[in-house]
C-alpha cells in the first residue's frame, strides 16, 4: 500500500567538518540540510509513499535553498509556512575511531521555534492523509512548537490518522524532567511509539528502567518494558532500536517490534559507519513503511533495521535508498556490486 504521510519538524542547515576535522581545525564546512522529521519524509518518498513535510522557513534565500533541497527528493512542501528571521542550524564535528562526533546547535529564535497553535490549517493538511509523524526534538525547541505538535497530534487523531512519535531525546536541548512533563500529555494521541529502550523520557513516563544487558537481549527480555509502555501510555505498536557502540565508526544494531499481537526481534547488523546522523530516522521511516505496507511483525522489524543500517552508510541526514535496496540487505545480499 502507498501511504500518504505528513511529518512536522524543523529543517536545519547542517554545517559539518570535512575530512573528520575538529571544529578548531576547520576552515570550511560542508553544507547540506536535514532534521529528524524531514529525514523521515525524504526516506518515505524514496519508498514510494506520498510524503508531505510541515515546517517554517524564513522568507529569504537560505529558507528557499532549504525548500529546494527537500523538493528535489519528491517531498511536498506546499503547507510550509514562510515566516521568521532565520533558519535553525547545527554544526557537526564528524569523529573517528575512539573520538566521538559532536553537535553544536544554533537554533534559538529560528522560524520553526516560533511556530504556534493556530498557524497551520490542520483540517486541510490532513485531508486524504493516512499518517502523522513528529519527534521529541520538535517539542524541545520551544514551548510554542511543543504546543503546535500537541495541536497537530490531537487533530490527526480526530481525523482518523495513525499518529507516530520518535522520542528522540536530546540532552543539549532540554532536561529529561521537562521533556517528560511536556511530552506526557501528547502521548494520549500517539498510536505508534518509536525510539530506544534507553530513552530517558520513555523510561520516565513508564517509571521503568529499559536498559537491557546485552547478554539478556531477546524479544522476551523487552516484554516488561514494552508492556509497561502500552499499559501506561496506550500505544498500539512500539518499535525500539538497540545499539552497542564499539567506536565512532563501528556499532552493532538491532530492533524490537511489538505490533499488538506479539514481539519480534531483528537480526543484528554490524555497522561500518560513514555518517551516523539520521540513522534512527532511517529506522523510523522503515517501520512506518512496513506498517503501511501490511508487513507481518518479523518482516517489519527486519525491514526497519535494515533501512536504518543503510542510512549509516550515506553522507548526510537523508536515507537515499529504495525498498529494493533495503530488501536486498534484509536477504543478506548487501555489499556486492549491483549489476
Amino acid at each position: 500500500m502507498t501511504g500518504k504521510v505528513v511529518t512536522f519538524g524543523e529543517i536545519l542547515l547542517r554545517l559539518s567538518t570535512p575530512r573528520h576535522e575538529r571544529f578548531s581545525q576547520a576552515r570550511q564546512f560542508d553544507v547540506i540540510y536535514g532534521g529528524s522529521e524531514c529525514n523521515v519524509a525524504v526516506s518515505l518518498a524514496h519508498f514510494g509513499h506520498s510524503a508531505s513535510y510541515l515546517t517554517a522557513v524564513p522568507p529569504n534565500d537560505i529558507g528557499q535553498a532549504a525548500l529546494n533541497f527537500i523538493r528535489q527528493y519528491g517531498v511536498d512542501t506546499s503547507h510550509v509556512v514562510s515566516r521568521g528571521r532565520r533558519l535553525g542550524a547545527y554544526f557537526l564535528e564528524i569523529g573517528a575511531g575512539s573520538r566521538s562526533s559532536k553537535v553544536v546547535y544554533d537554533r534559538a529564535g529560528s522560524a520553526a521555534s516560533e511556530m504556534r497553535p493556530g498557524m497551520l490549517d490542520w483540517q486541510a493538511i490532513f485531508s486524504g492523509r493516512d499518517w502523522f509523524h513528529f519527534s521529541g526534538i520538535t517539542c524541545a525547541i520551544s514551548d510554542s512548537a511543543a504546543a503546535t505538535v500537541a495541536e497537530g497530534a490531537a487533530a490527526a487523531r480526530a481525523a482518523g490518522l495513525t499518529v507516530s512519535c520518535d522520542f528522540n531525546y536530546r540532552a543539549t536541548l532540554w532536561p529529561a524532567d521537562k521533556a517528560r512533563q511536556v511530552m506526557g500529555p501528547i502521548m494520549k494521541d500517539v498510536n505508534v511509539a518509536i525510539g530506544s529502550g534507553r530513552d530517558p523520557v520513555l523510561q520516565g513516563l513508564i517509571s521503568m528502567d529499559g536498559n537491557i544487558p546485552p547478554a539478556k537481549r531477546s524479544p522476551e527480555a523487552y516484554r516488561p518494558f514494552i508492556e509497561a509502555a502500552v499499559r501506561t501510555l496506550g500505544f498500539k505498536k512500539v518499535a525500539l532500536t538497540v545499539r552497542d557502540i564499539h567506536s565512532t565508526d563501528r556499532n552493532t544494531w538491532l530492533g524490537v517490534f511489538y505490533d499488538g499481537g506479539g514481539i519480534s526481534q531483528s537480526r543484528t547488523h554490524e555497522l561500518d559507519i560513514i555518517d551516523r546522523v539520521g540513522g534512527g530516522d532511517g529506522f523510523t521511516a522503515g517501520i512506518i513503511h512496513a506498517i503501511l505496507s501490511g508487513y507481518d511483525r518479523q518482516r517489519a522489524i527486519e525491514f526497519a533495521v535494515a533501512s536504518g543500517a543503510l542510512a549509516h552508510t550515506i553522507h548526510g541526514d537523508f536515507n537515499l535508498v529504495t525498498v529494493d535496496e533495503v530488501e536486498s540487505l534484509v536477504k543478506a545480499a548487501g555489499g556486492d556490486v549491483r549489476r
